[in-house]
């Protein structure tokens, strides 16, 4: 090949990458994992908290030997290896306070259904003050693209908690919230749909009736989304927020590593089928932080923790310039998520409480 062939083809590459990252997504998923902290993230296994014997669940050889290696960026790939590799790669990871890139919770109460509501929202609404909150009264952004003709009826959630049925409002919203042990497949489920019921109600509850298992969540949006082939998806998942309450380092740290399984499943689907390839913006985010400063408050959050609303997410896909882990000193908030997703399908999302403006992912 002529060299000014070569120029002509390196060019046309950059060009068609460019325009992958500048057009509009036609599909959206939202993947939320509570609680995870982001010091875990962004600098891998806490060496102190997993020598601790409070913390290690008696196996600080198992922790050591599985997440510590010789530098911040491979523990945290141990951890984290689709993050670090193909996220990091292609898109684009904020909340690195090491580096000022800060990400906070604009709600004043650092805990779950006020975190919940400021993402699919764009609005810090202090009444929402409990997880015990009623069904929620501001308007989502799932519910607004539902209410759009080219995505009614193709709009779904799914949630190890059953608070997101009350989160998302799903009498008013309009599109269906599968959380904790609703069943899935309607009145005619099908074969998949009943063995996933069957095992989730025979399962051990370790939460009790009101929260099951990731692998349930997982498995149910999974079938979801490859047989009913939704424009707009939420899963929720949230054993690392349980395994932090409890103390137990070991199964928060592997809770956290099999979700990045899973999101790896999930993108290599979209990737693999033409309504999603390159068509498709996937947010991966959080809805509170966790102690640090003091070690002994990992395990907790909330207005009693002064670091707790220290959080992070991370965006890929259409629309999303690949910049990778954002090293600039910033400050954005969790509020402006719901807008930035909208304006990356291509709308201005309008409600009738403020919404937190777009963040700028293009310089």
């Amino acid at each position: 090949m002529h060299m000014k062939s070569k120029i002509v083809l390196f060019f046309l590459v950059l060009a068609m990458g460019q325009l992958h990252a500048q057009q509009k997504a036609e599909n959206l998923v939202i993947v939320t994992i509570d609680g995870l902290r982001w010091q875990e993230v962004y600098k891998g296994m806490d060496s102190l908290i997993a020598a601790d014997k409070k913390f290690n669940q008696e196996d600080s050889n198992y922790l050591f030997t599985t997440y510590w290696k010789p530098t911040e960026e491979a523990r945290r790939k141990a951890i984290f290896p689709f993050l670090w590799s193909v996220v990091a790669q292609k898109g684009q990871l904020y909340g690195n306070r090491r580096l000022g890139n800060r990400v906070d919770n604009a709600n004043p109460y650092w805990f779950s259904y006020p975190g919940y509501n400021e993402i699919i929202t764009g609005y810090p609404d202090t009444a929402v003050n409990s997880n015990d909150y009623p069904n929620n009264p501001n308007t989502n952004l799932l519910e607004f693209l539902n209410q759009r003709p080219e995505f009614k009826g193709k709009v779904a959630a799914f949630g190890a908690w059953e608070a997101f049925n009350r989160i998302f409002n799903e009498p008013r919203s309009g599109f269906p919230v599968t959380a904790a042990f609703d069943p899935i497949g309607g009145k005619t489920p099908g074969p998949k749909e009943s063995l996933l019921n069957q095992m989730l109600q025979d399962s051990y509850k370790p939460f009790g009736d009101g929260e099951c298992l990731d692998v349930f969540t997982h498995y149910a949006a999974m079938q979801y989304l490859q047989e009913k082939k939704p424009r707009v998806l939420f899963i929720g998942y949230g054993e690392t927020d349980e395994f932090a309450h409890e103390g137990r380092y070991k199964d928060y740290l592997a809770a956290a590593h099999h979700v990045d399984t899973w999101l790896k499943s999930i993108w290599d689907y979209l990737q693999s089928t033409e309504q999603y390839r390159n068509k498709t913006a996937l947010l991966i985010t959080v809805d509170h932080g966790r102690g640090d400063q003091v070690k002994s408050t990992w395990t907790d959050h909330g207005q009693g923790i002064p670091d707790a609303h220290e959080i992070w997410f991370a965006l890929i896909g259409a629309g999303i310039p690949a910049k990778g882990e954002i090293k600039q000193a910033g400050q954005v908030f969790q509020k402006q998520l719901a807008q930035t997703l909208a304006n990356l399908m291509g709308f201005e999302f309008k409600a009738d409480h403020p919404v937190g403006e777009a963040i700028r992912l293009k310089n």
